[in-house]
């Protein structure tokens, strides 16, 4: 039987990573679950267990990757502020999920423990990042701004690494990322800059965490696993233009 876990239990290689961020004991590793990261996309497709992505990691790791492969980025100054909607903390019935407290609000949680961080940190070859997740008064979309020191051709290495990619599109000059864009969605859509003032490279993503932030994403894994078109079963374009 193949299975594409949405959970985080297999995700991590490090046991002192698990430790740190989630406790208990380690569970082991299996497959990461991102097929655009280089050489991935083989490896989900000969297995039969799969550690799907956490829904910050793949709406970051997108972003991130390919910079720090190409030498763009340094790999050891990454910040990110990233906010999600509030089907990012599941369906529990909390106070601070209710609709009359997240509507007209922006709160910050988890602020530098996030624990999608050390997740992070492994697929992309980043060695420092911090991390301030906001909730967003919306129900489902990540927006991520990643910002890093570095030089050289950053939108550039986001071309190359996603240009032949159904699901990851960088957008055209001056067009920027927005979570309607891909709500529904198994996208995720990336622009770069440069800073004027602090020449940081800044990255924005934008993907539906509901989407190619989980079950999507689920689903792409396990086409490639049942040898099915990758595509299968999942929408490139979003509610919104």
């Amino acid at each position: 039987m193949k299975i594409v876990d949405l959970g985080a239990d297999f995700r991590l290689r490090d046991a002192a990573a698990w430790q740190r961020y989630y406790g208990g004991p380690h569970a082991g590793t299996w497959t990461y679950g991102l097929p655009e990261l280089p050489g991935q996309r083989e490896l989900i497709a000969a297995s039969d267990r799969v550690a799907n992505t956490g829904c910050y990691a793949a709406t970051i790791t997108l972003a991130l990757a390919p910079l720090i492969a190409a030498g763009v980025a340094e790999p050891d100054d990454v910040v990110v502020v990233a906010s999600s909607g509030t089907s990012g903390a599941g369906r529990a019935a909390k106070v601070n999920l209710l609709a009359s407290e997240v509507m007209g609000d922006l709160s910050p949680y988890k602020v530098g423990t996030h624990q999608h961080v050390p997740e992070i940190k492994q697929a992309t070859g980043a060695t420092s990042l911090s991390m301030t997740p906001v909730l967003a008064p919306m129900p489902r979309g990540i927006l991520a701004t990643v910002t890093v020191k570095g030089s050289g051709d950053a939108r550039g290495a986001l071309e190359a690494a996603y240009s032949a990619e159904p699901f990851v599109h960088v957008l055209a000059e001056g067009r920027w990322p927005h979570t309607a864009a891909t709500a529904g969605s198994n996208s995720c859509h990336l622009q770069v800059t440069t800073d004027v003032d602090s020449g940081r490279i800044v990255v924005v993503s934008a993907l539906d965490n509901l989407g190619k932030g989980a079950a999507g994403q689920a689903v792409q894994c396990a086409n490639l696993m049942l040898g099915l078109p990758e595509t299968a079963g999942l929408s490139v374009f979003g509610v919104a233009p």
